[in-house]
């Protein structure tokens, strides 16, 4: 079931995204550009506004599009949302015609956000301001803003929640687990595992953790496409593998999508269920938290996240220089971003997490 009428009241929206402006962590907003100058002069109330998403993968992506088509509208603006279902070729493609149709912004949501180089130039040199949505873009210096969750903490939290529900349902360890990790093609997939790993790795080390399977790399964790029967394979070769005896007290789930595919392979191997974390606040996953199935999630409200990255565009049509509070190292330059502040999610905090969530709050009644 999709989310397409997800929504928070704009002042709390506007609310959070100012008080994040203020506290957030890293580098404040210094009045500069991307590039070292100072703010450009603006461009049309009406202009074009591209924004390229990948493919449809999960359902925050699904109500991206919905509040960007009605935003950018609202704002005045003439926009031109587009997914890449097809994959990068298509992607790249969808980013060269917003050029030719004078972008004057292009907001990308990058399927892999290292083969978007040449495109991205292209963009750069016709003039356009570039801003990176929720995935990094990689190795360019033709990046101009970032704007996501702080994903590294994301992991932490999913880390963090995997030890805390465990703990739980068996105060004592040792506990077996095993470790997910997204696509490889993301580069979020590797920022959340590396976030996960700086709390587990620490237990693994000193034996309250032990990975049965031996797959304790990203490499080895990854889950090709974000693809739900890619992880379910995966769990199914794990359980017949390594817990034919031995017992899964916890399961590292990147996201919703993967964590109830890996829920489906335990029940059909007729296992009791692990601790498994999530992200994304899907609502399928909402309803297993409540029933007492996956234990965690991540909510990242989608529209405070495109609510920022629309207030980024309205700036630069003011010739105004975007607010920042981080910078992240895409490997060949510092891009001011604007990290928001995930949050943890179980069945304990459910209710408060989506009290102004129109379609979440009633299943946590």
């Amino acid at each position: 079931m999709l989310k397409l009428n997800k929504s928070v009241k704009t002042i709390a929206v506007l609310a959070a995204a100012s008080a994040l402006a203020l506290t957030g962590c890293g580098r404040a907003d210094t009045g500069s550009s991307a590039n070292g100058s100072s703010a450009a002069a603006g461009f049309a109330k009406d202009a074009e506004i591209g924004v390229a998403l990948p493919q449809k993968t999960s359902e925050n992506w699904v109500l991206a599009e919905s509040l960007f088509n009605n935003g950018l509208k609202t704002a005045g603006f003439k926009g031109d949302v587009q997914f890449a279902n097809g994959g990068v070729s298509d992607q790249q493609n969808q980013i060269s015609s917003m050029v030719t149709k004078g972008a004057k912004v292009i907001i990308v949501g990058a399927i892999d956000g290292a083969q978007l180089g040449t495109q991205l130039k292209q963009a750069k040199d016709a003039g356009a301001t570039i801003i990176a949505y929720d995935r990094l873009l990689l190795n360019t210096e033709n990046v101009d803003y970032y704007v996501a969750y702080d994903n590294y903490k994301v992991g932490q939290l999913q880390g963090q929640a995997l030890l805390d529900g465990m703990k739980a349902k068996k105060p004592s360890g040792p506990y077996n687990i095993e470790l997910f990790a997204g696509s490889p093609d993301d580069a979020n997939a590797k920022v959340f595992f590396d976030g996960a790993m700086n709390v587990l790795q620490p237990k693994i080390d000193d034996g309250t953790l032990k990975v049965v399977s031996g797959q304790k790399s990203f490499e080895q964790a990854v889950t090709q496409g974000w693809k739900a029967e890619n992880a379910q394979k995966r769990m199914d070769t794990l359980l017949a593998g390594s817990y034919t005896s031995a017992a899964l007290d916890g399961v590292l789930s990147p996201n919703d999508t993967l964590a109830r595919a890996i829920l489906t392979s335990v029940k059909a191997a007729g296992k009791p269920l692990p601790i498994v974390t999530g992200q994304d606040s899907e609502v399928e996953s909402v309803k297993s938290i409540m029933a007492g199935e996956q234990y965690s999630t991540i909510n990242k409200d989608t529209s405070a996240l495109v609510t920022q990255a629309i207030g980024m565009v309205k700036d630069l049509q003011a010739g105004k220089t975007p607010p920042t509070n981080a910078e992240a190292d895409n490997g060949t330059k510092k891009v001011p971003t604007f990290y928001l502040k995930p949050v943890i999610v179980t069945k304990a905090n459910a209710a408060e997490a989506y009290a102004n969530d129109k379609v979440l709050a009633p299943l946590t009644k």
